[in-house]
């Protein structure tokens, strides 16, 4: 592999001054284990974020219901004041219950509260994006989003959020939202062996709206096969390196969010930019869909 720079792939979704360097950092991990509570190292997830910007990602994706709060509050002692043209990617919708559950928590107060609480918690007056994470805790369930949207849209039409984004829907529920106000990206589970939004991915890339796959490397349990494994040792890369250089080539509008709490891990994660497979590493990978 090359030296790799994430400003070498780059989309702006349409309608929006948002440049997006395509391989960006999701924070989930810098919380504790189950995302609750602090770090087990605060300094550590410090340095990660730092480095990640000294690396050249421009896009973190991040939520108040992380830890929940702690994660932002990381963010914004690791990189506060925050350097033009990083863009904080954030998510609604959903709140921690005491138990460590995750709630839906939709109302417009709720979503109210949960953007003031990401202003607060990240030290802005404005958010770049908001995803609205719909229902559902196993994908999409196709309930209507109207009512949270129209709460969501109006706190854009206040001058606190700057573009709305989804999260966990289905291409029914896009159009919904579309109805409504723009998007400028979806945010679903995605990855080499799951890929139940190919038609969705082809319809937002011909619209230019962002598709962010979470779990692009398989979630809690990582992607596993000897076809990932063997064009991994065919490149001197890693299997993890292959899965996110794969959704790179998937299509123009795809922004890779891995994270971690390494910073080795996350170098190695950058570097898979610089990745190319050919067809037949490709035709080879194309085998793990279920």
């Amino acid at each position: 592999m090359t030296t790799y720079s994430p400003n070498q792939h780059q989309f702006t979704p349409a309608g929006s001054d948002l440049v997006f360097n395509r391989i960006g950092y999701g924070a989930m991990q810098l919380a504790g284990p189950h995302v609750w509570g602090p770090p087990k190292d605060r300094a550590a997830a410090v340095a990660v974020l730092r480095e990640a910007i000294e690396l050249g990602i421009n896009h973190i994706d991040t939520s108040d219901f992380y830890g929940p709060h702690i994660t932002n509050q990381i963010i914004r002692e690791a990189l506060h004041p925050y350097r033009d043209g990083l863009a904080i990617v954030t998510k609604i919708g959903f709140v921690r219950g005491a138990d460590q559950s995750w709630l839906p928590a939709a109302s417009p107060q709720q979503l109210r509260d949960a953007v003031h609480d990401n202003l607060r918690n990240l030290g802005l007056d404005v958010l770049d994006v908001v995803n609205l994470r719909a229902p559902g805790l196993d994908g999409a369930d196709g309930s209507s989003l109207a009512e949270p949207l129209a709460a969501l849209a109006k706190l854009q039409q206040e001058g606190l959020v700057r573009h709305i984004g989804l999260s966990n829907v289905d291409a029914a529920q896009v159009a919904e939202a579309q109805a409504i106000t723009p998007i400028v990206c979806v945010q679903n589970h995605y990855n080499l062996a799951h890929r139940v939004d190919d038609a969705l991915i082809d319809s937002l890339a011909a619209q230019g709206i962002a598709y962010v796959p979470f779990f692009p490397l398989g979630g809690f349990s990582p992607l596993q096969s000897d076809a990932l494994s063997q064009v991994a040792a065919s490149l001197q890369a890693t299997p993890m390196q292959v899965a996110l250089a794969w959704l790179l080539q998937r299509a123009p509008n795809m922004l890779v969010i891995p994270g971690t709490s390494s910073v080795a891990h996350l170098r190695e994660n950058v570097a898979a930019g610089g990745l190319t497979l050919d067809a037949p590493a490709l035709a080879a990978l194309a085998s793990l869909a279920t």
